[in-house]
């Protein structure tokens, strides 16, 4: 189906959310949740006033189509068919919006729909890409193949956000699929080291070799995961996997501008290989920006990034948070750092990362790229007292 508004492109977010306990913070996992009950709580979720489900699947044992899924893993019945899901936490789709600044919005909504749906029920989402304290998940066969079935348990671990782009039906005819993917394997690693958030594991800070890494989901998924998938047959639906979760809901919009300045600017000559691309992100998730030619690649990609999408009628503004974390070297990651530092407590840490996410604190200002200040959670201290 070719999709068609004023200027044909289309967006979408998936995001997956951690579950804590509302009270006491302390995450959730499978042996605390059950697929039936957080579907009930999902399937109450209203959904007036919200965008056409246009392109959203429906996924067994799911009932009813909705922007929200419980996300885990899938317990088959013999003939592969999923029956039943050991529940990992929860996850929103937007419906397809034709601008960003809608789909911004879709996920803004249903955001605060869905943690009003939680909290009846004495949960909370948070964003963190890689569950705090557990670290091995086991479960029967549910793929047919053996390489997506240990994929399956692997994720059971991880958090992630899908960014979504569909070009107008014309560049799609053109585009060369071999090429944009060493396109992406030469410039992913670098601009997913601005989003790292996933420092925390086993109950603390992600330690290896010496030193606190930046993402431990970065450094668990590069190995086997993609960092793109295309469908064509979905309206050329192009899908940018290698993000971290932000515990900012207005950083999507950099999101989705900064995968769709790499896809439409052919003036970028870096290209590389599946290989180099996992060795890269590897770096990264332990170094972050001081990795090996991260920030020149980057660079690369937001210095053309302004010119690209005005051309194209985006306004380019938000790209300004990425900017700032290349000039500053300060990631997300560097935020729950120093938080988990001051408080030695990773209950009280998922709590500043909730209020962080609150949907009161978007603002229109925030879609527009200016400078913000220090995030709210940090302001109770100084960052000098949290160094020291």
């Amino acid at each position: 189906m070719t999709r068609e508004n004023g200027r044909g492109f289309h967006f979408g977010l998936e995001a997956e959310f951690l579950l804590v306990d509302a009270e006491t913070f302390l995450p959730l996992w499978h042996r605390d949740l059950t697929f039936r009950e957080l579907n009930d709580v999902l399937e109450s979720i209203p959904l007036d006033g919200l965008p056409a489900l246009d392109g959203l699947e429906l996924e067994a044992p799911h009932r009813k189509l909705m922007p929200f899924v419980v996300e885990g893993y899938h317990i088959p019945d013999p003939q592969f068919r999923p029956i039943d899901i050991l529940p990992k936490g929860v996850e929103i789709r937007t419906p397809i919006s034709p601008s960003v600044e809608s789909c911004l919005e879709s996920m803004r909504v249903l955001y605060g729909r869905m943690q009003e749906a939680l909290a009846g029920r004495g949960y909370r989402a948070v964003t963190l890409s890689y569950h705090p304290t557990e670290d091995h998940f086991e479960g029967p066969q549910n793929k047919r193949r053996h390489d997506y079935w240990q994929w399956a348990m692997q994720v059971m671990l991880t958090y992630g956000p899908d960014i979504n782009v569909s070009l107008p039906p014309d560049l799609t005819a053109r585009l060369d699929i071999e090429d944009l993917s060493a396109k992406v394997n030469y410039y992913a690693p670098a601009l997913t080291a601005l989003s790292l958030a996933s420092p925390l594991h086993k109950g603390g800070l992600w330690e290896i070799r010496g030193r606190v890494g930046k993402s431990v989901r970065t450094y668990r998924r590069s190995v086997i995961a993609p960092a793109i998938e295309v469908h064509l047959e979905e309206a050329g639906r192009l899908e940018f996997k290698t993000f971290d979760m932000p515990f900012r809901l207005e950083d999507f919009g950099c999101y989705l501008l900064t995968w769709l300045a790499l896809v439409l600017d052919d003036g970028l000559q870096g290209r590389a290989s599946n290989q180099t691309r996992v060795y890269d992100l590897g770096a990264v998730a332990r170094f972050g920006l001081e990795a090996e030619a991260v920030r020149e690649r980057a660079a690369a990609v937001l210095d053309r990034a302004p010119g690209v999408l005005s051309s194209w009628g985006f306004d380019p503004a938000p790209l300004e948070t990425f900017r700032r974390r290349l000039e500053t070297n300060r990631l997300p990651a560097d935020d729950i750092i120093e938080l988990y530092r001051r408080h030695r407590s990773l209950p009280a840490v998922l709590r500043h990362l909730a209020d962080a996410t609150a949907p009161e604190a978007v603002g229109p200002e925030d879609h527009r790229g200016r400078r913000r200040e220090e995030p709210s959670f940090m302001k109770p201290f100084h960052r000098k007292e949290i160094s020291s």
